[in-house]
C-alpha cells in the first residue's frame, strides 16, 4: 500500500505580525522537509493552504518554491480548498498551483438536482482513490456533504478529504456539523479546519502547520501533521509529526491597580527565560486606580527585547476598568436611546457621536427571506463602511 502525510489548515500569510508570519512559514518549511526525507508516496492538505483565496504575492512566491521542492523529489501532492482559501467563485490561488504542475485539486463533483445528490469522482494514484469535498464560509459545505455518494473505485483504498466539522471532534458543544454515519465509507478521512490532534476511527484531524492566533499558541505550543503507513501488518499506523519551531513561554498576570501593573509585569517576566522564545502575557483584572492606558506597554517590550525574547505578544481581553453609571433621567421609554447617547456625548465630547444613531439603526437591519449568513454579514459591514466612510 502507500505512506503519506495528512497536512492541514497551514494558513500561509494569516499573521499579520511578521516575526510570527516567518515562524508560519518555517514550520511550513519544516513539514516539507519531513515529507521529502520521509520518502513518502504522496502529500495531502486537507484546505486552508492559505489564509486568503488572494494571498500577498510574496507569500505565493515563497509558497511555489516549498511545492517546486516536493515536485522535484517526485511526491505529488493532493489538496482540497478550506474555507479561508475557498472562493465563492471556484477561482482561487490554488488553481494556478495547479497549473503550474504543483499539485491536484481533487475536488470532482457532479450536481444532480433531480436526485437531490451530489456524486464525487476519485482521482486514482497508484493503489488510491482519493474524494474530496471542499470547505465553505460559515460552514456551507455540511449541507451539501449530507447528500454526497462516490463513483465508487472497487479494490482501491479509499481516501475522502474534507475541510468541516465533524460531529463526533465537537461532542456536546453547540455548534453545526457533519455526522458521521452520513458520510460515504472510506478507509481513512483526512479532516481540516477544527485546529485538535484529533482521532475517532479512521477520522483524523492533524491539527495546524502553526497555531493561528494568541489562544492556539497557549493551546498547542505549536504546530503538527500526521505521516499515515498502510503498508504495515497492524493495518493504518499514524505518527504524529511535531513541528516545533519556537518554544512559547506564557505569563497569566492579575492586575487592579495601573500604576503599578507594569512593575508587578516586569517582575513575573523576570523569573523565566525567555530568550529566543515567543512570549504570551495574558493581563487580566478590574483597574481600581488610573485606567489601562498607564500601563507602560512600550517599557515591558523594550524589557523583552533586551532579554533576547523572539517576540512579544499580549492579550487584554480580560483588561477592564470600573464602569462609570451615568445618571440618565429617562423621560420616555420610545427616545431611550435618543437620550441616553445625548447624556452620553455631553460627558465624552467627539465628533464619532453624530454617527451612532446611524450605525445602531444600521445595526438593527434584519436578514431578509432566503438571504444566507453570508450574504448577510456582508450587507452589514458594506453599510457600516458607508456610514464609517471606509
Amino acid at each position: 500500500m502507500v505512506r503519506f502525510a495528512h497536512i492541514s489548515d497551514v494558513h500561509l500569510g494569516g499573521w499579520k505580525q511578521q516575526p510570527m508570519q516567518d515562524l508560519n512559514f518555517a514550520s511550513f518549511r519544516m513539514a516539507v522537509d519531513t515529507c521529502i526525507k520521509s520518502n513518502l508516496d504522496f502529500v495531502l492538505i486537507a484546505g486552508d493552504l492559505f489564509d486568503s483565496a488572494y494571498p500577498p504575492i510574496e507569500i505565493l512566491k515563497e509558497t511555489f518554491s516549498e511545492f517546486k521542492r516536493l515536485k522535484d523529489a517526485r511526491i505529488p501532492v493532493f489538496l482540497i480548498a478550506g474555507s479561508h482559501d475557498y472562493s465563492v467563485s471556484g477561482k482561487t490561488f490554488l488553481d494556478v498551483l495547479e497549473r503550474a504542475g504543483f499539485c491536484k485539486n481533487v475536488t470532482n463533483a457532479e450536481y444532480k438536482e433531480v436526485e437531490d445528490r451530489i456524486t464525487l469522482n476519485p482521482t486514482v494514484y497508484k493503489e488510491v482513490a482519493i474524494y474530496g469535498y471542499p470547505g465553505k464560509k460559515s460552514g456551507l459545505e455540511i449541507q451539501d456533504l449530507r447528500k454526497i455518494k462516490f463513483n465508487d473505485a472497487p479494490g482501491l483504498f479509499k481516501i475522502f478529504m474534507l475541510h468541516t466539522t465533524l460531529d463526533k471532534a465537537v461532542g456536546s458543544i453547540p455548534m453545526d456539523s457533519i455526522e458521521a454515519v452520513f458520510l460515504p465509507p472510506a478507509d481513512y478521512y483526512a479532516l481540516g479546519h477544527l485546529h485538535i490532534d484529533f482521532q475517532y476511527e479512521n477520522f483524523v484531524y492533524p491539527g495546524p502547520v502553526f497555531p493561528n492566533n494568541f489562544q492556539e499558541l497557549e493551546d498547542l505550543k505549536w504546530g503538527s501533521f500526521y505521516i499515515v503507513d498502510t503498508k504495515t501488518n497492524q493495518g493504518q499506523v499514524l505518527e504524529k509529526v511535531e513541528l516545533k519551531i519556537k518554544d512559547v513561554v506564557s505569563f497569566e498576570i492579575a492586575v487592579n491597580d495601573a500604576s503599578a501593573a507594569t512593575d508587578k509585569i516586569l517582575a513575573e517576566l523576570e523569573k523565566k527565560d525567555i530568550e529566543d522564545k515567543i512570549v504570551l502575557i495574558r493581563i487580566s483584572g478590574e483597574i481600581e486606580n488610573g485606567s489601562i492606558s498607564d500601563i507602560k506597554f512600550a517599557q515591558i517590550e523594550d524589557f523583552v527585547k533586551n532579554k533576547g525574547a523572539y517576540f512579544l505578544l499580549r492579550n487584554t481581553h480580560d483588561l477592564t476598568t470600573k464602569e462609570v453609571e451615568l445618571e440618565i433621567e429617562i423621560k420616555s421609554s420610545e427616545n431611550v436611546e435618543e437620550e441616553s447617547i445625548k447624556v452620553y456625548s455631553e460627558k465624552n465630547p467627539s465628533d464619532f457621536n453624530e454617527i451612532i444613531p446611524q450605525l445602531m439603526s444600521t445595526l438593527t437591519l434584519e436578514k431578509m427571506e432566503g438571504e444566507k449568513n453570508e450574504t448577510f454579514s456582508m450587507r452589514l459591514v458594506e453599510e457600516t463602511k458607508k456610514i464609517l466612510k471606509f
